[in-house]
C-alpha cells in the first residue's frame, strides 16, 4: 500500500511549545536553518525516489522563496500550513480567514502548482474550531490534514474522529493523521512520537493501519533532522518533546522510506 509522506516546514523555533521562549517578534533576530535543514531532507527523499506534501509555512514562504521553488523542483506538492504558525484555538474566524489567505498569497508566488492543501499550526482544529474547515473550503482548498483522531494531547486532538481518509460534509476531503487502537486507546505516530517510540513500534503501528485497508499519514519537520540546532531552556517535558533523538532522526528516516512506500496526499487522493 503506498502512504502518504507529509513535512511541517517551519523553523526550530516556530512550533507551539517555543512560543514562550522565542515570541514572534524576536523571530526575525533568530538562526535561520531551514534551508539546510530541509535540503538535507530533499536528498533523503530523492535517494529512496519519494514524493512528499509539504506543508509550508507562509512567514517562511516569504523569507526563502527559492527554497519552496526548489521543494517543488524536487517533483513535491506545496500545501499551507498557515502564516504565523498561530493554534486555532487561538484566533477567530476573521483572523484565521486572513492568515490563510496571506499564506496562501506568498506560497502560491513561489511556485506554479495550485495549494490544494492545508495542515493546522499543531493541528488544532479540534471540536472547538470546526468551523475552519468551512473557511478553508470558501478559499479553494480541497483537503485538510490537521485533525489527530486521538483525545490525550492537551493542545490536540478529536477522540471519535475517523481513522481513515474521508470526505466531510461540505465535500473537503480530511486526511487524518495516523493512529491504531489498541485496547480502546488510540496511539498516534510521526513527528515527536517518531523519535520517542522504538523504530520498530512506528513500524507495527504503520502496519497495522495498512492491515486495516487505510493508507497512513506520516509527519515530520526539517528541523527534526539538525541535532546541532540551537537550544532554549524549555520544561524537562518540553526538552524531552523537541531534543529527544534528533541525531537519530535522520537514519530513521531513511530506513522507514526502505520499509514503505510513499507519496504526496495530491497524489494519493488523485487530485
Amino acid at each position: 500500500m503506498i502512504n502518504a509522506l507529509t513535512v511541517d516546514v517551519e523553523e526550530w523555533f516556530c512550533g507551539h511549545i517555543l512560543n514562550k521562549a522565542v515570541k514572534k517578534n524576536e523571530w526575525n533576530n533568530q538562526e535561520l536553518r531551514v534551508v539546510e535543514d530541509t535540503r538535507r531532507m530533499l536528498r533523503l527523499f530523492s535517494r529512496h525516489d519519494t514524493e512528499a506534501t509539504f506543508f509550508v509555512l507562509g512567514w517562511l514562504a516569504e523569507r526563502s522563496p527559492e527554497l519552496i521553488k526548489e521543494i517543488a523542483d524536487h517533483g513535491h506538492e506545496i500545501a499551507t500550513h498557515g502564516y504565523w504558525h498561530t493554534s486555532l484555538t487561538e484566533m477567530t474566524p476573521a483572523s484565521f480567514e486572513q492568515d490563510l489567505n496571506k499564506a496562501i498569497d506568498v506560497t502560491s508566488r513561489c511556485v506554479k502548482q495550485e495549494i490544494l492543501g492545508f495542515r493546522a499550526p499543531s493541528f488544532t482544529i479540534t471540536s472547538a474550531t470546526l468551523w475552519a474547515l468551512r473557511i478553508l473550503k470558501n478559499n479553494g482548498i480541497r483537503y485538510d490534514s490537521s485533525i489527530f483522531p486521538t483525545s490525550f494531547h492537551p493542545d490536540y486532538g478529536i477522540s471519535n474522529a475517523p481513522l481513515a481518509i474521508h470526505k466531510l460534509d461540505n465535500s473537503l476531503i480530511e486526511v487524518p493523521l495516523s493512529c491504531v487502537e489498541v485496547m480502546g486507546r488510540r496511539i498516534p505516530c510521526g513527528g515527536g512520537y517518531f523519535r520517542l517510540y522504538p523504530y520498530g513500534l512506528t513500524k507495527a503501528i504503520l502496519k497495522r493501519c495498512n492491515r486495516e485497508g487505510r493508507p497512513a499519514v506520516f509527519y515530520l519537520h526539517p528541523w527534526e533532522l539538525d541535532p546541532a540546532q540551537p537550544r532554549v531552556k524549555l520544561g524537562p517535558i518540553n526538552t524531552l518533546r523537541h531534543y529527544y533523538n534528533l541525531d537519530k532522526t535522520a537514519a530513521r528516516v531513511d530506513r522507514l522510506l526502505t520499509d514503505f512506500r510513499f507519496t504526496s496526499i495530491k497524489k494519493l487522493l488523485g487530485l
